[in-house]
């Protein structure tokens, strides 16, 4: 198995170092970022090589990649980086964390991130540059096309189909056999009981400031 260059240089970046070498086979050896943008020389006490320089450095037929970065322009950006490595001829790596809950018949393409107390029923189908936060429940049969990000502890209920480019915020609930449009935000807290099109926008209700001051409160 082939080291690992990890594009990033941030939080994410961080949190992909430490889940692929505490918990995968994989050896981090290098950073990337573009040169406009690198502010030093090393991160993680490894190399943060300018991406125009990275296959001289770390050539794809010795290295295989990963793409380290949020949802960003509905993860657009996350998967601009994903081509640009591919065209050069990188592999792209997934990490799926031993703590999830998957069973064998899996599918999940390139540059997935699947951390923590995810369960992921049988027969699901998980497409190229996922990110699944930790603590979601995926049910059976649905399908999460490319380039998606899945915040924390979303419920996506059986059958449902989650189309390219969407971004699922915490605590989101999706019932059954439902399909989302290309490119939907779908809010922290928010319920979806049908069908949403394309470049939908769905909001949960924030919870309201109550009139009594906390220092009126008999009850804590």
């Amino acid at each position: 198995m082939k080291d690992l260059v990890i594009f990033g240089a941030g939080d994410i970046a961080q949190l992909a170092h430490v889940y692929f070498t505490q918990d995968s086979p994989r050896r981090v050896a290098a950073f990337t970022v573009d040169a406009a943008y690198r502010q030093a020389e090393s991160f993680m006490g490894l190399p943060l090589v300018p991406f125009e320089e990275l296959p001289a450095r770390f050539p794809p037929d010795r290295y295989d990649a990963f793409v380290a970065l949020s949802y960003a322009k509905l993860n657009r950006l996350r998967a601009e980086k994903c081509a640009a490595l591919r065209a050069l001829g990188y592999r792209l790596a997934s990490y799926v964390s031993s703590r999830a809950t998957v069973f064998g018949d899996l599918t999940a393409g390139d540059n997935a991130f699947i951390l923590e107390d995810n369960t992921i029923q049988p027969f699901v189908r998980i497409g190229d540059n996922v990110t699944l936060w930790s603590g979601n429940h995926i049910g059976h049969h649905s399908v999460i096309e490319d380039d998606v990000f899945i915040a924390s502890h979303v419920v996506v209920s059986g059958g449902v189909r989650i189309g390219q480019g969407c971004f699922i915020g915490v605590n989101a609930t999706l019932r059954d056999h439902i399909t989302l449009g290309p490119r939907c935000v779908v809010g922290a807290g928010a319920l979806l009981l049908a069908d949403a099109e394309a470049e939908g926008v769905y909001m949960g209700q924030a919870t309201e400031r109550a009139r009594v001051p906390s220092s009126r409160l008999r009850g804590i």
